[in-house]
């Protein structure tokens, strides 16, 4: 046996050369063994077989014919043992029976015939070499390709795992914000309620108008679907308009705008300013501090403090302006006489497109005419309803009266279904129409 790379550091493809002529593998031997290889040799299948046991063989060539074992038999076992060695059989004989032996059971990689070109021999071995470290480094790559998988697959999963975590502790530092964030606004409301209190101890009763302008901006907020930051700055504004009024003296504050002095006219304008000055170091209320600002702005640019004009002035403020204007002209703050509530809401229709934006004027108007949230009870609605529209229960909030003037139902009378039959039999027989100020029963309050 001929060991022709021994003491060679590089490791070297190992060619197992069987045959069991010795001057074949003699032969063989020198074709090869300038082509750096590793040569081992064997005389017969069983002595291979005992060799590749111990010594780690790349590629065996085998002569075809040999006794005892033949070469498809040896290959046959190393294609069950060792199915990554190249092999290549060497044939002088053309028998068909071996040769399909020897491609079915030993998956030859390709035939030789003897005699053999020397370099056509050197060729093939190259190649069958070179193709089987190609399909190694390819099952090399392959394993660490799915090794690499596995990695990211566990690594993901680890990734998924510490998202789903974080995004928890994201969660409840979101939540723990939002409650805090619910909390401080519920104080900013709490503070604006205490603040309302305090004004409305200041002012006289019939001058304390913040509860009617919060129902009136409320009912609007719902009625048209005013988004929620806004309708908490509207009921914030609401409650605080008037805020600038508390360092006037009691003179000022119960004389009607339209007969003030020249000197005191200037006192009165400047107390939207002065609220909103009074509210801007609160974080959550500078909205609410513009529109309160800005209320006494006009559509035609007539108002103050500012001159804004049309859609310059902003919509809360213009919203607040007219429901301030409407509850105030009926208390005899803006005219020196006071205003009948369908009187105020003629007035207010007549300056829409001058004083109001006439779009939001005729919506405001509409909802007053329709729902009348300025004239609720006792936080209960009160609705403007034609006889054929009431129900038993019912509690008139405005005395009612026939077009000749006379007293048919005062104001707190309860509605009973004999009670609406007469009503309507009434207007019959007047031929005549009649719509009446009712609030709901507590079951059906909004």
């Amino acid at each position: 046996m001929i060991d022709a790379s021994k003491g060679m550091d590089v490791p070297l493809p190992s060619v197992l050369l069987v045959d069991d002529e010795p001057n074949i593998l003699g032969a063989l031997n020198r074709t090869l063994r300038r082509e750096g290889y590793r040569l081992l040799t064997a005389s017969d299948g069983n002595q291979a077989l005992a060799l590749m046991q111990n010594e780690p063989i790349d590629l065996v060539v085998s002569d075809e014919r040999m006794p005892g074992m033949d070469g498809a038999e040896l290959f046959g076992h190393i294609q069950q043992h060792w199915p990554d060695c190249r092999r290549l059989m060497l044939t002088g004989h053309a028998d068909l029976s071996s040769t399909i032996r020897a491609i079915n059971e030993g998956h030859v990689y390709r035939y030789i015939a003897k005699p053999w070109n020397d370099d056509e021999l050197r060729l093939t071995i190259r190649q069958a070499l070179d193709h089987q470290q190609a399909e190694r480094e390819r099952r090399r790559l392959e394993a660490l390709t799915q090794e690499q998988n596995r990695e990211l697959t566990s690594l993901n999963a680890y990734l998924e795992e510490r998202v789903r975590a974080r995004t928890g502790e994201l969660q409840q530092l979101a939540d723990m914000l939002e409650l805090a964030q619910s909390e401080l606004k519920h104080s900013y409301v709490t503070a604006t309620q205490v603040f309302s209190t305090l004004i409305n101890q200041r002012l006289p009763s019939q001058l304390q108008t913040n509860t009617q302008v919060r129902d009136l901006i409320k009912a609007f907020a719902q009625t048209h679907q005013c988004d929620d930051e806004l309708t908490h700055s509207l009921l914030m504004a609401a409650s605080l308009y008037n805020l600038g009024k508390m360092t006037w003296s009691d003179r000022l504050l119960a004389t009607p705008s339209d007969a003030l002095t020249n000197v005191d006219r200037e006192t009165y304008r400047c107390y939207p300013v002065t609220g909103e000055g009074l509210l801007m170091s609160l974080d959550h209320l500078e909205e609410t501090a513009r529109i309160i600002r800005h209320h006494h702005e006009r559509w035609n640019g007539s108002g103050y403090p500012d001159r804004l004009k049309g859609e310059q002035i902003p919509y809360g403020a213009r919203l607040l302006g007219l429901a301030v204007d409407f509850i105030e002209l009926q208390r005899g703050m803006v005219l020196q006489r006071r205003l009948p509530r369908d009187d105020a809401l003629k007035l207010l229709r007549k300056l829409g497109g001058r004083i109001y934006d006439p779009e939001l004027c005729e919506a405001f108007v509409t909802l007053c005419i329709e729902q009348a949230p300025d004239l609720g009870v006792d936080g209960k609605v009160v609705k403007s309803l034609d006889t054929r529209h009431l129900e038993p229960g019912m509690v008139l909030v405005r005395d009612l009266h026939s077009e000749s003037g006379m007293l048919l139902l005062h104001e707190g009378k309860q509605l009973t279904r004999d009670l609406i039959e007469r009503l309507i039999r009434f207007e019959e027989t007047e031929d005549t129409h009649y719509v009446l100020w009712v609030k709901l029963p507590d079951d059906d309050a909004e």
